[in-house]
């Protein structure tokens, strides 16, 4: 997580909890007068309001100078945020904020739930939005990060499953239907996802080739290749994998390496969901 904030004081000790695929934990901050930043991170989240002292409300917005976000209601407000979504904060007559956040471990979400809702939902930023249910079950999550005496990891790992699956299957509005790409600002941003595939690529540096909002390209990047950018990139990291395993003597773990994996489980991981099978599997395949 990267992150630049102004005028925002953080209060008291983290309080946190990790479970399969998820880590949850709370902050309490001061906030100066339109106190504010912006955040990156590679891992999809969810930021949800607990508490808060003054009339006015927090605002998550996807471009810089965007005006005023729709207020929802206090104590209920939540932003979405999917990897590699750079977005910026503002609080408008907020003097102390508590919220929690969620970050999600798609790796590890998608092998436990291989059945279950669909995760391009993941892939879709919601920005200020409130949902009564997803608000009561953050609030059992925030409970439980500050309890010394913790519930057994069951109890969390239910709660955040059953938010993470809420999440997934919330039901997009018609109006965010967006159209495609045109066929050249497709191929360019294509070309520099497979050419940087094994480094680090923010949303924004892909809607920049395109001239889009960050969350208006990522919509308008699965209508054209029905998969999100973060998904294409996993492919084209797979595909150099593919190369180096068989074009050189580099090892499983060396291949990770270079094509960008964090490690050789996650090399083995991502490559079992794309390609069907392990690389160690996939190598004798083609010697066979």
């Amino acid at each position: 997580m990267q992150s630049h904030t102004e005028g925002i004081t953080i209060l008291g000790d983290l309080q946190w909890r990790a479970w399969n695929g998820m880590i949850a934990d709370i902050w309490t901050v001061a906030c100066d007068r339109n106190a504010g930043g912006e955040y990156v991170s590679e891992a999809p989240r969810l930021v949800v309001v607990l508490d808060q002292l003054g009339e006015g409300a927090l605002h998550v917005m996807d471009t810089p100078d965007r005006g005023k976000s729709r207020r929802v209601g206090r104590r209920q407000t939540m932003s979405f945020v999917p990897a590699g979504l750079k977005v910026w904060s503002r609080t408008e007559s907020v003097r102390r904020l508590t919220h929690l956040d969620l970050h999600f471990d798609m790796s590890v979400l998608e092998d436990r739930f291989p059945d279950g809702p669909d995760l391009r939902e993941m892939d879709r930023p919601r920005l200020n939005f409130s949902d009564e249910r997803l608000f009561s079950l953050a609030r059992l999550i925030a409970a439980e990060c500050r309890t010394s005496g913790a519930l057994h990891d069951l109890y969390g790992e239910s709660l955040m499953a059953a938010l993470f699956i809420g999440l997934a299957q919330t039901e997009p509005a018609a109006d965010r239907k967006r159209g495609q790409l045109p066929p050249r600002q497709l191929r360019r941003v294509i070309d520099y996802i497979e050419e940087h595939c094994s480094q680090t690529i923010r949303l924004q540096e892909l809607a920049d080739l395109t001239g889009l909002s960050a969350s208006h390209f990522c919509s308008a990047f699965k209508a054209s290749t029905g998969v999100p950018p973060h998904k294409w990139q996993m492919r084209a990291r797979v595909e150099r994998a593919k190369t180096l395993l068989t074009t050189s003597d580099a090892t499983l773990a060396a291949a990770a390496a270079m094509a960008g994996f964090s490690d050789q489980a996650h090399l083995t991981r991502v490559f079992r969901q794309i390609v069907g099978a392990t690389p160690a599997a996939w190598l004798r395949n083609q010697s066979a």
